[in-house]
């Protein structure tokens, strides 16, 4: 039985028997199930000193929420940094081997070194300290919140690009899904320089 003292952490946090003092980031990514486009990995370190208010998961946010929080978080984080796993890379690596590199790139980006890092999901990049998978943790955890919410805006930020140099794949609505009208453009378009061909989907345009 947990004594009166313990703190009231979920289950999915308690895996670590000691959590090392120091500074602690957050992890998550963005794009690992569209058929285009990298892979997106965020690590954010939180100033306890300045709070931001209304982080949550990425996807429960609407766009504009994102967006607010996105600069929020970049002005007020002790660091933060976002990095890739190229459209190569996803078909030379598989797509998970692939996040977890741009995972560690984003850890190695930090401009502080964390003595603790926390990672959304079950999967754990190789890093040189700590760290520690959490399902859910992107509804948890306001670090990994924060993580979430910096990659999936970056990512989005990278499809509205792309779309003003290919409208005719749609990508600033879709953002690289496998939505009717994305595979409709891969049919009638075949795939792009930008399209992951060891995703079925785009596989498939390429012989057709």
């Amino acid at each position: 039985m947990r004594s009166a003292k313990s703190s009231p952490t979920p289950p999915e946090q308690a895996r670590l028997p000691w959590h090392p003092p120091g500074l602690v980031a957050g992890i998550d990514e963005a794009g690992r199930g569209p058929l285009a486009g990298p892979v997106v990995a965020a690590a954010v370190i939180l100033d306890e000193l300045q709070p931001i208010v209304g982080l949550a998961d990425s996807k429960k946010l609407t766009p504009a929420r994102r967006e607010k929080l996105y600069h929020e978080i970049r002005a007020k984080a002790l660091c933060c940094s976002v990095a890739e796993a190229s459209v190569q890379e996803i078909d030379q690596l598989n797509i998970l081997q692939a996040t977890l590199l741009a995972m560690r790139r984003a850890v190695l980006g930090l401009r502080l070194k964390p003595a603790l890092v926390l990672v959304d999901g079950r999967q754990l990049p190789a890093l040189d300290v700590p760290a520690e998978a959490i399902v859910r943790g992107d509804a948890l955890l306001p670090a990994i919140s924060a993580a979430s919410i910096l990659a999936k805006v970056h990512r989005d930020h990278w499809c509205v690009e792309v779309h003003q140099q290919f409208p005719q794949y749609g990508f600033a609505g879709h953002k690289g899904y496998g939505t009717a009208m994305h595979l409709a453009a891969l049919r009638a378009h075949g795939a792009s320089v930008h399209h992951r061909r060891s995703f079925a989907p785009v596989a498939q345009s390429l012989t057709v």
